[in-house]
């Protein structure tokens, strides 16, 4: 079912000029499950003639008739869902179960993207003389330089592209070398859904060599990135130069705060189930977890013992609840969090260690009491490991939520409506959960502050980036 993925270029499947490659490894048995190809500059180059001219032919589509293929394409994606699951799993790692959920809510993206073109109005604007025009009209921005991720292979793509098709954009997408398969199955979506040649292009290869050249070449006239804030900031420095317009979705370090007035066993499992979702390589997931101090050690021991009953193991498995790390890099980098928190006085309180030899499998690990100096409470962890900290009053507690340079999610725990209301009010973020954890859904925003990004994937607010706002005045003759 696996095999080798291939660039899409101008309508077509096809290897690198240079016939490079890379190979794919499930990361649950460290095995080879096929090649990737390698774009090289030539093969860019043909992308980015292919992207101008689908753009001119796309942009005079209507929006209705976007739509309409938009529709397809998630009825294609209920169709395949199986299909592209399974391709999800065996290289990025998650259940089944999750792959399935990420692959069938890309539909209600593309649905929502299709309807939300048909609603991108225009107005007129009351004039002060006689005899004039007013008219505001949108238009698509341009072909589209879009940047994905691994650890969510459909979510952030079907994001990137179903914005830029219902606006009217091209696009090329750089999808990511660790997950290709299952995004290379989304544009296939696309492509039997009947997108034009040219309208959507994938490649992959060495991703500075890729960004650097795409971003700076004058037929891209929009990018949209997510992924870590150091590589985010090169690409908005380089995109600056061009005055090029992002949407950025960085880094988070979400915290997540427990009241005293709050359902304990309600919230340790629920923030449980978030922190240890996708191993914990959720840009979103919850990770300094601040509890009030009266309830702080009945929260640490539900919160171990929701951790405790994760079965662990390969995503094809119907019984496992969380699966391997994408990367050995991974494994490499919760040992770092796990001994520097230990040594600067946290407590283990459950796991801490890699599980076997074979594959990215590490223990689901909760340190307890972990202090604010400890890096793992100001570095994005991006794994299954929790920090949690006691808290004395609201005060302490905001200052200490706000204190990273992050601002992407963030949680809160609590009975009292003027307690929500103050802490919704209070945290620096883009976006805040009150006793639950519906963020990513289609039509909300979704996107940080600070250096957690800016502008939105979801929404009205993510076609808005897709489209330019042109002023036509007249006067009749």
């Amino acid at each position: 079912m696996y095999s080798d993925v291939q660039l899409f270029i101008d309508g077509n499947w096809c290897d690198g000029a240079s016939r490079k490659s890379q190979p794919i490894v499930n990361p649950a048995t460290g095995r080879t499950l096929a090649q990737l190809a390698h774009a090289d500059r030539s093969d860019l180059d043909r992308a980015l003639a292919a992207a101008e001219r689908g753009f001119k032919q796309w942009r005079r589509v209507s929006a209705f008739e976007r739509y309409k293929l938009l529709k397809r394409a998630a009825q294609l994606i209920h169709e395949r869902a199986d299909e592209i699951a399974q391709l999800m799993t065996l290289e990025q790692g998650k259940p089944l179960a999750e792959a399935k959920a990420e692959t069938l809510a890309a539909a209600d993206i593309m649905e929502w993207f299709g309807e939300e073109a048909r609603r991108a109005y225009g107005r007129v604007v009351p004039a002060r003389a006689d005899g004039v025009t007013q008219l505001v009209v949108k238009e698509p921005v341009g072909p589209v330089a879009a940047f994905t991720p691994w650890n969510f292979p459909i979510n952030q793509a079907v994001r990137k592209v179903s914005a830029a098709l219902a606006a009217g954009c091209s696009v090329i997408l750089k999808g990511p070398e660790e997950t290709p398969a299952s995004c290379a199955a989304l544009i296939r979506v696309y492509q039997d859904a009947g997108v034009p040649a040219g309208v959507v292009n994938l490649v992959f290869g060495v991703p500075a060599e890729i960004s650097e050249y795409l971003i700076a070449h004058p037929v891209i006239r929009k990018i949209t990135f997510t992924g870590s804030t150091p590589v985010g900031k090169q690409l908005a420095m380089l995109a600056g130069q061009h005055m090029k317009r992002m949407t950025m979705e960085l880094g988070g370090h979400a915290p997540a705060i427990v009241f005293e007035d709050a359902d304990v066993d309600v919230a340790a499992r629920m923030l449980a189930a978030a922190k240890y979702r996708n191993a914990g390589q959720v840009c979103i997931s919850p990770t300094r977890f601040l509890v009030q101090e009266s309830i702080y050690p009945r929260f640490v021991d539900a919160f171990v013992a929701a951790a405790a009953k994760l079965k662990v193991g390969d995503g094809l498995d119907p019984l496992t609840k969380m699966g391997p790390l994408a990367n050995p890099r991974r494994l490499e980098a919760m040992r770092m969090f796990v001994d520097d928190a230990l040594s600067c006085g946290a407590r283990l309180a459950l796991g801490g260690k890699r599980i076997g030899s074979e594959g990215n499998f590490f223990e689901p690990t909760v340190l307890a009491d972990v202090p604010a100096d400890a890096r793992i409470m100001n570095q994005e962890p991006f794994g299954p490991v929790a920090a949690l900290a006691p808290f004395r009053d609201f005060d302490a507690v905001v200052q200490e939520a706000n204190r990273l340079p992050f601002g992407l999610a963030a949680y809160a725990y609590t009975k009292s409506l003027k307690t929500a209301t103050a802490i919704g009010a209070a945290l620096e973020s883009g976006m805040v959960a009150i006793n639950h954890h519906g963020l990513g859904l289609p039509e909300l925003p979704f996107g940080g502050i600070k250096d957690s990004g800016y502008g939105s994937e979801g929404g009205t607010e993510a076609i808005e980036a897709y489209l330019n706002t042109k002023l036509v005045t007249q006067v009749g003759l």
